[in-house]
């Protein structure tokens, strides 16, 4: 193994040694103390089943064989969800083809990023994911289940679900995906479109016309956003089938390894001889292997939270400069829009997850013996999935790339290190992506433009106020603040100033989008501006060096200039509106980015279960 990997994942373990065997007795008090099936009450159970058809009330009733419980985030405004309004008949079907049973446990909400950004409705994005996780849970707390699958996607649904599905550790989980849209439009031509949308060289109905032919049919984004970053993770934890994250919907393919999923997970249950359950499958190893899978395909900033927040619910604590520390290690090998021109289905043709992971745990750069909810570890993640003569197998990945440009080798990647940097300064602690900003515009020094909404830089732009070198800095977008939405929209205006030959970036304790761009961007800045952050204190003109090679950013102010300053006061009045006000306590409670921004688990490690729980735990294992 890799030296760097080996001393994180070590680092993580011994960090995490008090809140893990919380969490680990936790789980195991559950899968002792909470009721099966057949000490439910005969109420209970009759509730439980009375929908059921005859056949799977005689299975449920007998709790001999298993019942998969599916938490399902359908819903037909998400392209990526709708395929999924057929998933709970067909998961019912091949859950009988082995003499199991399935209900649907409950539904999370599942919000569209792309609809909502630049809206008010994206403040509430982040705050979903926690709400997504309480949802999972309250699908999970009928107790009817041996298993679960979850049928989820999107960028906070995924982490979500897995939040509320790990504390049901002592149970088998595995995700199912949908898989992909086919291509659409190039990503180069979309970015163009709206660039000159930004400048008013084209109308709205251009670039709606643009932005339809891209998102144009049922499936996934095919981006290398949040979406298939999450894609790319649970198959690196070992939640997904291996190789099936990217095969497009409605495809004979797609619905065989569907089957699979289903009878796969009726097999690991506790009712066999092979139980897996998946708060002790994953451990350091696999969450250290996620964050390399993420750093190696040049995945998602917001998994710099997501993550954090993830392996916390397994009772793991990662920060920042684990991700830093293992970037300067792992090396580039994808292309993928915005890293690139290609988008995921050419990613997925050039050897996909299969090749990215064999090239890493051939270098030892992942855990191979990392165990996994499917296979002996993650070394059985090195193939790919087939249809041979109608039967679904499982063939070795390609050992080299059928497309250098979208998909290297360790031997010659596209850059030494991954994509991603810590920043570290007088404004407080981010991060920054930058395996899509060329060399030239890593460093940037100029002066602040301070905004405290999004929408300020388009009326700056259209003024003719943005005509040099400048820091954008936008504060008061943390989680505290307005629930810390994605900033993309900022994006064509950054990319058009840079494009004219101005050195820009932008500075921020908001986020951007997984799938930010050729603009340097600090983001995540903690502690945020409502906070009383460095944030707070910048002002116009102010100079701001941000070197994201050296992984600093400061304000040209001495600690004193600096401590004389009042800082600004956040307006609240914004949170008002689509909701926002009902999520108050959200915004009150949540913590800091690299503490994951949730409201779940507060400043004490998970507490331990009731001392009778704690002895039932300790006699089941004695």
């Amino acid at each position: 193994m890799n030296n760097v990997v080996n001393a994180v994942t070590r680092r993580i373990a011994e960090r995490s040694e008090a809140l893990r065997h919380a969490y680990l007795t936790l789980i195991d008090a559950n899968a002792n103390a909470q009721p099966p099936r057949n000490k439910l009450s005969c109420g209970n159970m009759a509730h439980g089943f009375a929908a059921c058809e005859a056949g799977d009330k005689e299975r449920i009733r007998l709790v001999d064989a298993p019942n998969i419980g599916i938490v399902t985030a359908y819903n037909d405004m998400l392209s990526a969800h709708q395929p999924y309004a057929e998933y709970p008949e067909l998961i019912k079907k091949h859950a009988r083809s082995m003499g199991a049973t399935a209900q649907v446990a409950g539904a999370v909400p599942a919000m569209c990023d792309g609809v909502t950004q630049g809206q008010d409705g994206m403040e509430l994005s982040l705050f979903s994911r926690d709400h997504i996780a309480q949802a999972t849970v309250i699908a999970l707390s009928h107790q009817m289940f041996d298993a679960v699958v979850c049928l989820g996607i999107c960028d906070k649904i995924v982490p979500g679900m897995l939040m509320g599905a790990l504390r049901f550790g002592h149970l088998p989980m595995l995700f199912i995906p949908a898989g992909p849209m086919q291509s659409g439009i190039t990503n180069s031509e979309k970015a163009r479109v709206r660039q000159l949308f930004a400048e008013g060289k084209v109308s709205r109905d251009e670039l709606l016309d643009a932005e339809s032919a891209s998102y144009h049919s049922p499936g996934t984004c095919t981006f290398y956003g949040t979406a298939n970053s999450n894609q790319i993770l649970m198959e690196a934890l070992g939640l997904q089938l291996p190789g099936g994250s990217f095969v497009n919907p409605g495809t004979p393919l797609r619905d065989a390894l569907t089957a699979a999923a289903v009878q796969h997970v009726a097999k690991i249950t506790a009712l066999g001889q092979s139980p897996r359950p998946i708060g002790r499958t994953l451990d350091e190893r696999a969450f250290v292997n996620a964050i390399v899978a993420l750093l190696a395909s040049g995945g998602s900033t917001n998994h710099t939270i997501h993550l954090i927040a993830m392996a916390r619910s397994a009772g793991f604590i990662i920060d920042w400069s684990d991700f830093d520390e293992l970037s300067r290690t792992v090396p580039l090998l994808a292309r993928v829009y915005p890293n690139g021109q290609a988008d995921i289905n050419h990613f997925h043709a050039a050897g996909g997850t299969g090749y990215l992971f064999d090239q890493l745990m051939q270098h030892g750069l992942m855990h191979s013996d990392a165990q996994t909810i499917w296979g002996k570890s993650l070394a059985d993640y090195a193939s790919e999935p087939q249809l041979i003569d109608s039967e679904l197998t499982w063939q070795p990945s390609p050992k080299q790339s059928l497309d250098p440009k979208v998909l290297t080798s360790v031997a010659e990647p596209f850059d030494a290190e991954g994509g991603l940097r810590l920043l570290t300064g007088n404004l407080g602690r981010g991060v920054i992506k930058i395996s899509a900003v060329a060399p030239q515009h890593r460093q940037v020094r100029a002066q602040a433009v301070v905004i405290e909404d999004q929408h300020a830089l388009q009326e700056k732009f259209d003024a003719g106020d943005l005509t040099g070198d400048c820091v954008v800095v936008v504060r008061f977008q943390g989680p505290q603040a307005n629930g810390m939405p994605e900033l993309h929209k900022l994006t064509p205006i950054l990319g058009v100033l840079q494009d004219r030959g101005h050195a820009v970036a932008l500075v921020t304790d908001g986020r951007m989008s997984g799938a930010s761009g050729k603009v340097p961007a600090a983001i995540h800045l903690t502690p945020e501006a409502s906070q009383g952050g460095p944030l707070a204190m910048i002002r116009d003109g102010d100079w701001i060096s941000l070197d994201a090679t050296t992984g600093m950013l400061t304000v040209e102010l001495s600690a004193e200039e600096l401590a004389e300053r009042e800082p600004l006061l956040h307006d609240a009045i914004s949170n008002i509106g689509v909701g926002r006000e009902f999520f108050g306590l959200f915004r009150q409670a949540v913590t800091g980015a690299e503490q994951g921004a949730s409201v779940l688990f507060g400043d004490d490690a998970t507490p331990a279960p009731s001392a009778a729980a704690n002895q039932n735990a300790q006699e089941m294992h004695a």
